[in-house]
């Protein structure tokens, strides 16, 4: 447990390094155009990463890192390890002065550590597709091209529009760009709500149990009879919008839709708070522990029958609590929780709970309002008040807080996330819980909250790397950067693809510099930030490799 708690208190430290590494990436453009002092700046960007914690529900970046690496190779010091190496490569790029990724050091941490540790189990014959999470890396190698190339080309045609003479053509061209985007993101949302319902209905375990042995007959009929409720479910979760949650999961329940797996869920509630996760974490590296998990697994699994019982109201509560214990021994000191969770189950509300936290709506009414609100600004500006550079100068740099501030929210729910995944991965390698959607609550409090004391502390060195090196930065072109970026971080966000806030908001400052001309981008300093990125994750993973070796040797 005190390993854990370290873990804890590290995974926290580093994302209060994080918040002042990465303090550059939302105020940089707004710092070096002069909109606000530099203390004004950390202090509205720090709101707004706490901020985050409301706008971001369904944690999918924190839920793609906790899965970097496969859950038999997840181990308290394999993660001790990657932090370690993490927290080096922040602090030592931080000294440079260097805007490098803190997502990818920590996935480069994160993997490295557990390659060592598979290697010293198994030897060098093991493939590494085994140890980490191959589509997770892959998507993360793939946008650190991506990102930066997606802020660059946002950001260059937010510009161009921007500065278009016909009021009433830039307003067509915002209002259609945005219907697009709201359409987007409702693709985003239906496909999120229709892989957390197949997760509930556990038709991705299944298919796992079918990869792995083809004729296994119990796994195929699970898996079929699993896929035809969700077929029958499926259609009203693709009419969330009209239906709402609440609706979809009494129609559900009502239709019998939930009947087969609500034993099955309370089965799994019951055992995991009597300590069956704990065993499953210590039998990794102890046999007696992994007879012991053994037991507990064929054994537990019989806990379905009292509690169908309990379930369909044939017996009591404490009839039900001492067949289970009959079968397989309750703790004393889990038996009031075991009761608790009993007493609490709903599979109704837990359907509902599951298909609502994919709702993305708040943030689809804040890009719509958003571009209302810009559209409105332009109007006042150009149409109503007479047109002067110094008018729309400070037009601009009034904009310019509300682009850094949709920078922020998206900086603090994307990085605050990865520190959130492996805090979950601790505590599921430590047995605390069995799935990332167990986390607790205080979890995403803690690490917003450390992201956005970590910006309150600045980061000045790589403020003058991001805002005056690359290019020089007006009040219009820092807007057009700090939209393309936040828009960026919200469609990777909603993908659940850990990206680099770095490298996001460094291609929208190119991207800008490019559209007054190529010469105006500085591209020695943008080639210098490209080794760094490219080195990030390696020189991590060996960071962590050197660590997690050393620590084998204590631990």
């Amino acid at each position: 447990m005190s390993l854990v708690i370290i873990i804890i208190i590290l995974a926290l430290v580093f994302d209060y390094i994080n918040g002042f590494h990465d303090a550059a990436n939302s105020i940089a453009t707004v710092v070096s155009t002069k909109v606000l002092t530099p203390f004004q700046a950390v202090l509205w960007a720090a709101l707004f990463n706490f901020a985050a914690y409301w706008i971001f529900k369904d944690h999918a970046v924190a839920n793609s890192i906790s899965k970097t690496v496969q859950k038999e190779f997840i181990t308290l010091p394999v993660i001790f390890a990657g932090l370690i190496a993490a927290i080096c490569w922040n602090l030592l790029t931080w000294w440079y002065g260097i805007p490098s990724s803190s997502s990818h050091t920590l996935i480069g941490g994160f993997a490295g550590a557990a390659i060592t540790h598979a290697i010293m189990i198994n030897g060098f014959d093991i493939s590494w597709a085994k140890i980490v999470e191959s589509k997770t890396i892959l998507q993360t190698l793939y946008f650190i091209v991506l990102a930066p190339l997606i802020g660059m080309l946002i950001s260059w045609f937010i510009t161009i529009v921007t500065i278009m003479r016909n009021l009433w053509l830039r307003f067509a061209i915002i209002a259609f760009v945005t219907y697009l985007t709201v359409l987007l993101f409702d693709v985003f949302e239906n496909n999120k709500m229709l892989e957390n319902t197949q997760k509930f209905y556990k038709i991705d375990k299944y298919k796992k149990e079918v990869a792995a042995k083809p004729d296994d007959s119990v796994a195929i009929k699970k898996l079929e009879k699993a896929t035809a409720v969700y077929n029958h479910v499926k259609p009203l979760v693709e009419n969330y919008d009209v239906l709402g949650a609440s609706a979809i999961a009494k129609q559900v329940y009502e239709s019998g839709w939930l009947k087969d797996i609500e034993v099955s869920k309370l089965k799994d509630e019951v055992r995991n708070a009597n300590d069956y996760l704990i065993l499953e974490a210590d039998a990794i590296a102890s046999k007696s522990a992994k007879d012991e998990f053994k037991k507990a697994k064929e054994l537990t699994e019989k806990y379905k029958e009292p509690l169908k019982f309990y379930v369909n109201k044939e017996i009591t509560l404490d009839s039900a609590l001492a067949s289970m214990n009959a079968i397989y021994p309750i703790k004393e000191k889990n038996l009031h929780t075991v009761k608790t969770k009993i007493e609490k189950f709903n599979i109704e509300k837990a359907f509902a709970k599951n298909i609502e936290k994919a709702d993305n709506s708040m943030i689809v009414w804040g890009i719509i309002a958003t571009s209302i609100f810009f559209c409105l600004v332009y109007l006042y500006t150009e149409k109503i008040k007479t047109p002067t550079s110094y008018r729309i100068a400070k037009m601009f740099k009034g904009l310019q807080l509300f682009s850094s501030a949709a920078f922020s929210l998206g900086h603090g729910g994307n990085d605050a996330q990865k520190v959130m995944g492996i805090i979950g991965a601790a505590l599921i390698a430590n047995g605390s819980i069995q799935d990332f959607g167990q986390l607790p609550n205080w979890v995403p409090i803690a690490c917003y909250l450390a992201i956005g004391l970590g910006t309150l502390s600045g980061g000045w060195k790589i403020v003058k790397t991001m805002g005056t090196k690359i290019t020089k930065v007006t009040p219009l072109e820092g807007v057009a950067a700090e939209t393309a970026g936040a828009f960026t971080l919200f469609f990777t966000g909603q993908m659940g693809i850990p990206v680099s806030t770095t490298h996001t908001i460094t291609g929208s400052i190119i991207g800008v510099g490019a559209t007054k001309r190529l010469s105006a981008v500085r591209w020695g300093v943008t080639t210098n930030l490209l080794w760094a990125w490219l080195l990030t994750i390696p020189v991590s993973g060996l960071l962590a490799a050197i660590v997690y070796w050393i620590t084998s040797l204590f631990l």
